[in-house]
């Protein structure tokens, strides 16, 4: 597995798994363009063999307190390889550099998997948008906060006690 920080130059795999993950709620070409190319985001890719197969963002302008993870989405065949965790984690370690003190992020109400690899890595559910995916039968979207602090004092003692975890290789 290879993490690295992702350019407009992914963008065709990047929009083939938004694609393929959120249906009718995928953002357009346009708007992820943007998106990938704005100061204020970060986005990482995870690239195997050839191609993409797993990419994430985060925004977190510079000098702001909070951060909100805007995407995560892994190739169908590549889901629970560990991989999402890995993403979500060089999101975590970006918003920390980047003086963020709380990440927050909106997951759908039916996506299980998702919540349960929030809550692991301590996201707690602080609110609900009713409805907030309209395309796919106006599923809520659960709203989630994490703060960095003790997910950071966390992570110090746990890879101490295993070396050789960092998110990018």
């Amino acid at each position: 597995m290879s993490l690295r920080e992702a350019t407009v130059a992914d963008l065709d795999g990047i929009m083939a798994i938004e694609r393929m993950s959120f249906l009718g709620d995928a953002w357009s070409t346009a708007v992820m363009e943007a998106d990938i190319a704005s100061p204020h985001t970060w986005y990482v890719v995870w690239e195997e063999g050839a191609g993409i197969r797993g990419y994430a963002g985060l925004r977190a302008p510079a000098g702001s307190a909070d951060a909100d993870v805007q995407t995560i989405a892994l190739a169908a065949d590549a889901r629970g390889r560990g991989q999402g965790r890995a993403l979500l984690r060089a999101l975590l370690s970006e918003a920390t550099r980047r003086g963020a003190r709380e990440v927050f992020l909106d997951v759908r109400d039916d996506n299980t998997a998702a919540q349960s690899l929030y809550v692991s890595e301590g996201f707690v559910p602080i609110g609900r948008r009713p409805n907030y995916y309209p395309a796919d039968g106006g599923v809520d979207a659960i709203v989630m906060k994490l703060e960095l602090r003790g997910w950071v004092a966390h992570h110090a003692r746990t890879d101490a006690a295993a070396p050789g975890q960092e998110w990018c290789t």
